[in-house]
C-alpha cells in the first residue's frame, strides 16, 4: 500500500473518501493513509485469528471443518493411472466424475485433485521413510 501510496503522490492523484467519518481530500502518503493501512492489516490479523480459534473449537467437539469431501479411492486410481501416463492436472479433472453429495455428476477442480494426489503422496511417503530408516540402521539408532 506504501508503494502505491508513493505511485499516487507522484502523478499528483489524491484520496477522497466520499463516506465515513474521514470525509474530504487527503495525501494518499500521509498519516491518515499510513493508519488506515495498519488498522487495516491488524483487523485482518484479528479477524484470522479468531477464525482460527473457531475452527480448533469446532475441531475439539469433533466438528469437520470445510465442505463435504467428494473425492473417493476410485477417483484417486483413476487419478494415479491418468498422472502416471503424463496427463496435467486440469486434463485428470476434466476426466473425472464426482460421483456422491451435492456436485454429483460435476468435475472436480484441479485443486481438489491436486490436494487429493498430495494427502495420497504424504500417507505413501511416511511409511516409506520409516521403512528407509529402518534398513539405513537395523539397530534403531542414528548415529
Amino acid at each position: 500500500m506504501a508503494a502505491l501510496a508513493e505511485e499516487l503522490k507522484a502523478n499528483d492523484i489524491g484520496l477522497e473518501f466520499l463516506a465515513g467519518e474521514l470525509q474530504g481530500s487527503h495525501d494518499p502518503s500521509g498519516v491518515v493513509f499510513t493508519v488506515l493501512a495498519a488498522l487495516s492489516g491488524m483487523e485482518r490479523e484479528y479477524i484470522r485469528d479468531r477464525t482460527l480459534e473457531g475452527h480448533e473449537s469446532a475441531r475439539k467437539r469433533g466438528k469437520t471443518i470445510g465442505g463435504a469431501g467428494v473425492t473417493d479411492q476410485d477417483m484417486l486410481s483413476m487419478a494415479l493411472h491418468l498422472r502416471e501416463q503424463g496427463v496435467s492436472l486440469r486434463d485428470v479433472a476434466k476426466r473425472l466424475v464426482i460421483t456422491t453429495g451435492k456436485k454429483k455428476g460435476q468435475h472436480p477442480s484441479p485443486a481438489t485433485v491436486l490436494r487429493m494426489l498430495r494427502e495420497h503422496g504424504e500417507q505413501t511417503a511416511a511409511p516409506q521413510a520409516a521403512e528407509t530408516i529402518a534398513e539405513a540402521h537395523p539397530n534403531g539408532k542414528s548415529r
